[in-house]
């Protein structure tokens, strides 16, 4: 196992080397050397090309021999493949531990860069260098500003650790945090992982402060068992989730040429998540919202669910959504009953999904889900129609009688319950140690409705629809079982 110091200089190095550091704003030397001062990097930043000259008001050494030693634990090599052992070893000369690979040509190219890439390998362990890559993005981690990549974005502070065998699907994860406002801690694409695997990274993240989640892009597991091993350690104390690609035919063709590859049985990889205590996401999508879900909400003591929504065709699909997991609707106690008939009209569903029929005052909201969240019987609940009062709002906001005939007024006090809502909550959450999962199309049909807004500024995800939220909920539950069975 890689020893933690070595991937702190790669996470949190105290100076980066930019080798190929360019005045192309097209090429990678210019792109990760701009990325690394426009996120504001706490380090020194040093940076190498043949004419010596100056970027981005940085000044460039022709040689490595001519930096200072010492001060960088990082070089972010933007070189030619031919280049890049002589930079890796005048590098470790200067005390460099770390090291990230750009370059192509090796193991994605055939079998003459299969054998440089084992040669890369083999220069790795011989300098006691941490060598990611070839044919790799980059790597972020929000803690010290860093963000040494060849293309954009840099994501919101969070405690989403994620490592990937595609550098696409970081930027990706990476888009997602910025829409929902859900943070990444770290984020590396492991490129061809010539020296150092998706597997070892798993490993740091599990012992990482500044990471609760572990998230994870596969095309292929060159030793399974080892994966298997490393993936139970960390999600015995981490929640882990992964999504696979290359589980078709074709898509087992396109791993073998985009990193080298090799794509396992299906069935045998899912196999292995589930005993690992894993979670393994169909989509990049359901992958990212597991993991912020996770990395944002308590896990569940039990099963059981209870759905509260402002209209009845949301619950009814909701319902639908629950009978396809391992989640349980939860029939509603004589007691809940009788509470809730306190405070909503009788024409209320007075069933599981709750349905509030259109009863509600200004309390209504949070005093009813805070009687059913506080309810002993209830694990988890999904919460439906937060932002319908902004959306009438923003539309009033917008037509030509605004602000006149009380329309400023109403629409101010809208969008204040909506923002109130959310809030309500995410304290209720917070108090009871439940999760609370919100879900409303507003949340990518209207971002700054005032209600979804106000979501992602407590720190949690805001579900698209209900269905993905029931989904992530039903992550959180099964790996809350695995760790009870389990005795963690």
């Amino acid at each position: 196992m890689i020893p933690g110091e070595s991937f702190e200089a790669l996470f949190e190095p105290r100076g980066i080397i930019v080798a190929g550091a360019s005045t192309h704003p097209g090429k990678f030397g210019f792109v990760s050397l701009h990325n690394i001062l426009a996120a504001g990097y706490e380090g020194e930043v040093f940076a190498t090309n043949l004419d010596g000259t100056p970027v981005l008001g940085v000044q460039s050494e022709r040689r490595i021999e001519d930096l200072p030693a010492g001060r960088a634990d990082l070089v972010f090599v933007c070189t030619p493949k031919a280049a890049v052992p002589e930079v890796l070893r005048s590098c470790a000369a200067k005390g460099v531990r770390a090291a990230f690979l750009t370059s192509a040509g090796y193991g994605e190219a055939g079998p003459e860069g299969a054998r440089d890439e084992a040669e890369l390998a083999a220069l790795a362990d011989e300098l006691g260098m941490l060598v990611v890559g070839p044919n790799g993005q980059g790597v972020v981690s929000t803690p010290v500003k860093l963000c040494a990549q060849i293309v954009a974005p840099y994501p919101p502070t969070g405690s989403i650790a994620v490592a990937s065998q595609s550098g696409n699907f970081v930027s990706s994860f990476m888009n997602y945090a910025i829409q929902s406002g859900v943070g990444i801690s770290r984020a590396v694409s492991a490129g061809n992982a010539a020296a150092v695997t998706v597997r070892d990274f798993l490993g740091y993240f599990a012992e990482d402060d500044a990471t609760s989640t572990s998230l994870v892009y596969l095309e292929g597991a060159h030793d399974g068992r080892r994966f298997y091993e490393r993936a139970k350690a960390a999600a015995a104390g981490k929640p882990v989730v992964v999504v696979k690609g290359g589980v078709s035919t074709g898509g087992a063709r396109a791993a073998a040429s985009h990193t080298g590859s090799l794509a396992s049985d299906d069935r045998v990889f899912d196999g292995m998540c589930r005993q690992a205590g894993v979670t393994r996401a169909s989509t990049v999508e359901e992958a990212f919202e597991a993991a912020a879900t996770f990395a944002t909400q308590p896990l569940p003591a039990g099963n059981r669910v209870v759905v509260m929504t402002t209209a009845g065709g949301w619950g009814v699909v909701t319902a639908d959504a629950i009978a396809a997991t391992s989640l349980e609707l939860l029939v509603l106690p004589d007691d809940l009953l009788a509470a809730i008939d306190e405070k909503l009209p009788p024409r209320w569903s007075r069933n599981n999904p709750v349905d509030l029929a259109g009863g509600e005052t200004r309390d209504t909201v949070p005093e009813v889900l805070e009687l059913i969240a506080g309810h002993e019987q209830v694990d988890a609940v999904v919460f439906l129609g937060l932002g319908i009062q902004s959306n009438q709002a923003r539309l009033m906001r917008a037509g030509p009688f605004f602000p006149e005939h009380g329309l400023e007024r109403i629409v101010a006090y809208h969008e204040r319950q909506d923002d109130r809502f959310a809030r309500e909550a995410a304290r209720i959450s917070d108090e009871t140690g439940k999760p609370i999962l919100t879900a409303t199309e507003l949340a990518i049909a209207d971002p700054e409705n005032a209600g979804p807004k106000a979501v992602r500024e407590t720190g949690r995800l805001c579900y698209p629809s209900s269905n993905r939220a029931v989904v992530a909920l039903d992550h959180l539950w099964r790996y809350r079982r695995y760790r009870l069975r389990r005795g963690l």
